[in-house]
């Protein structure tokens, strides 16, 4: 019965349909796809204006000794560091939600912004396989160490790394007199409050333009033109 049907129908007019029906298709999904593009777009557009027009803070320079260093703005490693004696300090910077998801409970903005960062202090000697780290959070008027430990270098730049071995005993553990001294150990070296603003107003900066990057990196995504490969045979 089926060999009858396709013989009465006849192989050029079920091909005639099928063409029909897959160019339909076809072009129903080109129109919705085309459509949500254009309505994503736009939404990108209005977005990349909106941030725009915000006016990034004004410009402050790096603490007395700090320099920035090089690329910081394109990179999540150190952001400024200085000399002291033999030694090299090296700064790193995050907001804390961005170390502990739901960190602070949502206290750790305001309404005027970012009011609470996490540093990454490396201090490093010439000729010493190992760096000393410190994480610790910084505040508009005090610092409070969360950790101190041995590293090697090369784990330098890595914000939190685990360490190979061990470290050292939990930074609350210590006696207070030890943790006293390590306090004023980073602050004679410049390690205190007065890096908050600098560090503030950079990480406002830095997410500004990594805002308006990124909505520009998606449209462009968006809208660029499929190359050969792309394009199924």
């Amino acid at each position: 019965m089926l060999k009858k049907i396709l013989a009465g129908s006849g192989s050029s007019s079920l091909h005639t349909r099928w063409r029909t029906i897959t160019n339909r298709c076809s072009s129903t999904t080109t129109s919705v796809s085309s459509a949500v593009n254009s309505m994503l777009l736009r939404s990108l557009k209005e977005h990349y204006l909106e941030i725009s027009k915000i006016e990034p803070p004004p410009k402050i320079n790096p603490p007395n000794s700090f320099s920035v260093v090089k690329g910081a703005f394109e990179s999540t490693g150190p952001v400024f560091k200085r000399d002291y004696g033999n030694e090299e300090i090296v700064v790193s910077v995050m907001k804390l939600p961005n170390i502990i998801p739901g960190g602070g409970g949502g206290g750790d903005y305001e309404e005027d912004g970012i009011n609470q960062l996490l540093i990454h202090v490396v201090v490093s000697k010439p000729n010493r396989k190992e760096s000393m780290h410190f994480i610790c959070g910084l505040y508009p008027d005090a610092i409070g160490i969360h950790s101190v430990s041995l590293a090697p270098k090369t784990q330098a730049s890595q914000l939190l790394a685990a360490p190979d071995k061990y470290a050292g005993p939990t930074f609350q553990d210590l006696d207070q007199k030890m943790r006293n001294t390590l306090h004023g150990y980073i602050e004679e070296r410049g390690i205190n409050e007065s890096l908050f603003c600098f560090l503030q107003s950079w990480l406002y900066v830095k997410d500004h333009r990594n805002g308006l990057k990124w909505f520009k990196a998606v449209g462009s995504f968006i809208t660029k033109p499929k190359s050969a490969q792309d394009v199924p045979q």
